[in-house]
This record gives structure tokens, sequence and C-alpha cells, in this order.
């Protein structure tokens, strides 16, 4: 079950305050082991405290904009029904420790349920938008959801229909009331834009709580702690739990954010419109949005000249694409961010000062009160500077756990705190991380270990290549082979024999790919995250092996 990962425009601001320079004194690193700066304190904060004191300092600043739905709010209005929200659902019966589901695209009551479940110490839990009925199901008897919000449809899911199948009860419940065999927790459905049988509407539950409902809210408050559970995210391994801490420092910067790392990233035209109609400062997402977007045709009508930097990350991201971003969208203060579901949202970031070699050639530099440190997988043992192996992070970051299973947090989570994140990483003697593949992913070819971002890195700097991912493939020699998936930049040819020709000489011939595959796209997580464990599975499917 793919994670969804919510970003919002204070994440990257908290970010880009807590990252903006080098630690004035950089300890020297002699070993694959490096701690962040400590000099500036973490802030024992609650999301809801830090909102408050954002909304005290910035009252009439926009706070977010979602251009499609027509919806633009100050910090003060979004507080204002943050709080009309959280204490409508405590008017519904919802209390502090119990799960509520937010299931679908990105909208502004993804946001706004969010801070409102955060305000009242109520768990929202990330249900990813294309989810069918055996997925919904699972992830809401896995957390026992007792609450549940969605739109009446978003393309061609209609949510009520889908959820209907898992709990037939719906159409003959009362709001609030449902009794279902298969989802025993579930007794609370809010539809966002519509009111059908059995289901509250978003404005019923505005419009809710009352004044003893806001005392409650206060009360609760006052419970919170920084500590306590705010969000439950699906990843491949489980369900894990993240802290309502903020940990970061205040946003007190301008400019305008656009992310689209949410689920379902909207079209790439608008995802170029939006930054040129509303003059937005910095640019968030994935490598696979940024090349798409370069690659549209009428790329060069759209007017970038605000934009002056942002965040880059969820995958591996090939220096060529850096500079390309950097030149053809007007972003000289473009970063590479560095992060996993289980220990986000980053750890790793590069500074907007820094080298176009740093920010190009690694993920940047570890974050304030963070610790990380490079292993050999096999044997437990820290390996030397430049030498790959396993990242592990500690710190504030890192998860609380996988939901109600403490044998597969063992797993990943050691008694000392270190979170085994199964990236394969290479430290540098400045604190500096390259990530060149993952545990899994790496390809052992005849014996020898072979990391695809390597591969994928260099044929990036082909001419005619406009994307490749780099995939083992299985071979009853040599245990795997070396397969590129290469998607061509518009209007090239070329050959299989061109991409192995462009090789030689310049790899190792065990590292030029066996397989050569040119495709049109890749198997895409809802978020915009290519999966390569599909693209495998393609790969050795199309190739008959």
């Amino acid at each position: 079950h793919q994670a969804e990962e919510l970003w919002v425009c204070w994440d990257l601001a908290a970010l880009l305050a807590l990252h903006t320079k080098m630690p004035s004194v950089s300890p020297k690193v002699t070993n694959s082991y490096i701690q962040g700066p400590t000099d500036i304190p973490l802030l024992d904060k609650t999301v809801g405290q830090c909102l408050e004191e954002t909304v005290e300092r910035f009252p009439d600043r926009e706070a977010l904009v979602f251009c499609r739905d027509g919806v633009r709010k100050t910090f003060a209005q979004f507080k204002e029904e943050v709080d009309q929200a959280a204490a409508g659902l405590l008017a519904l019966g919802l209390r502090k420790g119990d799960r509520l589901g937010m299931w679908g695209p990105n909208k502004y009551e993804w946001v706004l349920m969010q801070f409102a479940t955060a305000q009242a110490g109520i768990i929202l839990v990330s249900v990813n938008p294309a989810y069918q009925a055996s997925e919904l199901e699972f992830v809401l008897r896995k957390v026992g959801c007792k609450a549940l919000v969605f739109p009446n449809q978003f393309k061609t899911q209609k949510y009520y229909d889908v959820l209907k199948q898992s709990c037939p009860e719906l159409e003959k419940c009362s709001p609030g009331g449902i009794k279902s065999k298969r989802l025993p927790d579930l007794s609370i459905v809010i539809m966002c834009d519509s009111k059908l049988p059995g289901t509250f509407h978003m404005n019923e539950v505005m419009q809710a709580g009352d004044s003893s409902h806001l005392k409650q809210l206060r009360a609760v408050q006052q419970t919170l702690s920084c500590n306590e559970p705010i969000n439950i995210q699906f990843t491949s391994v489980g369900a894990l739990w993240d802290r309502t801490g903020w940990d970061r420092t205040g946003w007190d910067r301008t400019g305008w954010v656009l992310s689209w790392g949410c689920p379902q990233f909207p079209p790439l035209q608008l995802c170029l419109f939006i930054p040129s109609s509303s003059r937005c400062s910095f640019l968030l997402g994935t490598p696979t949005m940024f090349i798409d977007m370069l690659s549209q045709p009428d790329f060069d009508s759209y007017d970038l000249s605000t934009l002056r930097g942002g965040i880059i990350g969820g995958s591996s991201v090939p220096p060529e694409i850096m500079k390309t971003i950097i030149t053809k969208m007007h972003m000289p203060a473009l970063v590479v961010a560095y992060g996993t579901t289980e220990n986000s949202p980053v750890t790793f970031m590069g500074f907007p000062d820094d080298s176009i070699d740093q920010r190009t050639e690694t993920v940047g530099y570890i974050f304030p009160h963070t610790e990380a440190k490079i292993e050999d997988p096999e044997t437990g043992q820290s390996v030397p500077l430049n030498t790959p192996g396993e990242l592990q992070i500690r710190g504030y970051c890192v998860m609380l756990g996988y939901w109600n299973d403490p044998a597969k947090t063992s797993e990943v989570i050691t008694a000392e705190g270190w979170y085994k994140t199964g990236d394969i990483g290479v430290l540098n003697e400045h604190g500096y991380c390259k990530i060149v593949g993952r545990c899994k992913d790496m390809i052992i070819r005849g014996g020898e270990n072979i990391y695809p971002a390597e591969l994928e890195q260099f044929l990036h700097t082909h001419p005619k290549v406009e994307e490749v991912q780099v995939v083992g493939v299985k071979d009853s020699r040599m245990g795997e082979e070396i397969c590129a998936c290469i998607r061509l930049r518009a209007g090239q040819d070329c050959t299989k024999e061109e991409i192995k020709a462009f090789c030689k000489g310049k790899i190792s011939h065990f590292k030029i790919p066996r397989y050569v595959v040119f495709v049109s796209q890749y198997p895409l997580t809802v978020s915009g995250k290519i999966q390569k464990h599909k693209l495998k599975e393609q790969m050795e499917k199309h190739l008959q092996l």
C-alpha cells in the first residue's frame, strides 16, 4: 500500500528556515557518521500551537490557494475554519486518539482535516485516493477508523459507491449511526461536496460545534504533546504513525510555494500555469514531474521569471536534470531533499549557496538534531568514508512505529533508535550524502554489485535520453542482468546498439546494460513516484524471462 505524502506550505517554509545556511562550525567528518547542528533548539510545540502563533504574526497573509477549486484562505480565515471543523468533529462524537480517514485527491478539505484533527488530538489516516473496495476495507480495519471523509467523485472514482461495497448498511443508516459488519469501527461518514444517505455534509460538520464544544476543544489542546501521534500513512511495509510535534522553526518568509506532492498531481499545463499566473517563488515536486513539465510542447509560452528555487525529491535526481531545471525554469536556488515516509519529511537537504556539484551530485547535508550513519547491511559494521552502505537515521523525525505491529517496527528501528532506511548511501568528508540506490534495487550480476542510480545518472548524459530507469531482471547464468528502460526526447530516434556504444569505454563493461528497452511511460504511484518493482515485472514479461 503506497504511502501518501501531504505537503503544505508550512512544511517547505519551515524546512527552508531551518536549513538556510551551513552551520558556522562544521565538525570534520572522519567516518561514516554525522550529527546535525544542535545550536538552534527544537520547538517543543504541537501543530495547533504553531498555527496559532503564525496567525498572530501574519493574520492577513494568504496561507493557501487551491486554484482549480477557487479557494483562497488567509491564515486567520484558515485558523477560524480549523477551529470550527475541530469543534464539529468533537460534536459528532470523535475523541482524542480516534482515527479519521481522509480519502480523496488534493483538495482544501485535506489540509483542513489534517489541522482540525491535530487540534483535537484525533489521528488522521491518509487513504490513497485510488483505493478500491478491498484496499479501503483493509486500511479502515487495520487502524480502526471511526470516521471517513471523502468527496463524491474524482475522475472515474465514485467514492460513495466504492464504500458501499464494504459497507452496504450505509444507505439505510442515519448519519453518525453506521453499524457495519465488515467495518465495525466505522460510525461516521463525511462528504466534502454532497450529502448522500448515511452521511454528513462537510457544512454540517462546520456548523455542528457550539460554545461547549469549543470549550471542550480548548481543554483537549491543553493535554496534547508533540510526542503524540498525528498521522497514519501506509507504506509498502505497513501503517506507520507519526507525532503531533512540529519540531521546526516557525515560518517567517514571504513568497509563494507551489506544491503538488499530494496524491493525483494536477495536469502539467496547470503546474506551469500556476507559477506563471500566481507569481510563485518556489516549486516543489518529484523528478518525473519536472521532467514532464520541461517536455511540454508549449513550455516556452509560460512566464516563470518569478521562480527562485524549490525542492526536488522523492526519487533519484540525475545531475543533468537538475542543471536543466535550474537554467530553463529560472530556479537558481533549487535544492535536493532526501527523506522517507518513516523519517519524514526530510533528513538531508542541500543549501541554496552550495556549489553546483554539491547540489547535483548529492542530497545535501544532515538536518539539525538528526544523526546519520552508513553501515554494511550484511555485517552491521560501519563503513569508511566514500564507501556505499545502508543509510540509517536517528532523531525527532523517525516515526513512532508501525501501527499495532511491534515485530515490523523492531525490524526497521533498532533498540538504540536507528531507523534502517533500506537506501544505499555514501557519506563524504564534508558530511554530504549521495544516494546510490536501494538495498533491494541493487543488482548483483555475477557477484558484482551494481547500483542503478549510478547508471541512470550516466545514461542521462546521452543527448537523446529524456528519462531512464535501470532495473535488474533475472538471468539463469548471471543471476541478474541490467535492463535500461529509456524514454527518448520528443522527435528523437535511437537504437539499442547506439546506447550500448555510448557506454563502451566510459563505464565498466559489466555495467553496460544487456537489455535496452524504449518506453513511453513508467508505472507511477498516485504521488508521481516510479514503481521500480512493477517496472521490473513489466520488463521480465516483455523480455519473456
